[in-house]
């Protein structure tokens, strides 16, 4: 289950018709043509490109990185005009020079990264990639800590013409991680399991390792349409801007990243 690739390589050939939807892509473009400014973007998890086709349509530079080779594939066949440049690889080893003015990571695609190691290192492999003064933003949602929500869970996730999608759950709060399966029953009888798992993160927790990474925060919204984040935000979008200057960011390249616990 450790693998970068599970997500991927499990949803890819449903992802456009189950999450094509999931949140306003619109807004999305909207804020992050505003980041880049006239210059490049890169994606993390771009998958099928439902967001990194769209951006590239506005004329912006867009790189997307994924490490699943079938949601990659499926991204070809979606950008017809080859608008999108693909690189498969581990957002939690990225090794670029500086060159985009911002990236993002949408819909909690960070969480995909299973330890907190992994998700420090996304945050400092950012700071390489980014132009001095660049900016990172992260989607994610805001864990749910009540102890009445259950650690254990199969809940139905939608019922459609032909088939039905169950989702089982087991959560380890000491590890922040969930382990789950979408069970896809289909009336011809056959069963398909997609799994995966995340660890998730507060939104604090991001912002330590934003800073050890050497950004500071910006901004923090409920959505990508800007709206107040506040207590009762079930997810944010959080902006990250980069402080280190061109020296600096060469020095890091060259030193390890020490890991931040939560």
């Amino acid at each position: 289950m450790s693998d970068p690739s599970l997500y991927g390589n499990s949803f890819a050939d449903v992802y456009d018709e189950w999450y094509g939807d999931v949140s306003d892509v619109q807004a999305t473009v909207d804020v992050m043509t505003e980041l880049a400014s006239g210059g490049g973007v890169l994606e993390l998890g771009v998958g099928t490109g439902r967001l990194a086709i769209p951006l590239a349509a506005t004329g912006t530079p867009v790189t997307g990185v994924d490490s699943s080779s079938a949601m990659l594939k499926q991204l070809a066949a979606n950008d017809h005009g080859r608008i999108v440049a693909a690189v498969e690889a581990n957002m939690a080893e990225l090794s670029m020079e500086p060159q985009y003015n911002a990236v993002f990571v949408a819909y909690n695609t960070i969480f995909n990264l299973t330890t907190i190691e992994e998700q420090q290192a996304c945050f400092a492999s950012v700071a390489t990639a980014l132009l001095p003064g660049g900016h990172f933003a992260v989607e994610a949602f805001v864990p749910d800590l009540s102890a009445s929500t259950p650690d254990r869970a199969v809940t139905p996730t939608s019922l459609m013409g032909e088939s039905a999608v169950l989702t089982a759950t087991i959560r380890d709060r000491q590890a922040q991680s969930v382990t789950g399966q979408h069970i896809e029953l289909r009336q011809d009888g056959t069963v398909k399991l997609r799994p995966w798992k995340i660890r998730y993160a507060s939104p604090e927790q991001l912002d330590a390792m934003a800073m050890a990474a050497g950004f500071s925060l910006v901004d923090r919204w409920d959505g990508w349409s800007r709206a107040p984040f506040s207590d009762e935000s079930p997810r944010h979008v959080t902006i990250y801007r980069l402080n280190r200057s061109d020296s600096q960011q060469r020095t890091a390249g060259t030193t390890s990243c020490t890991s931040t616990s939560p």
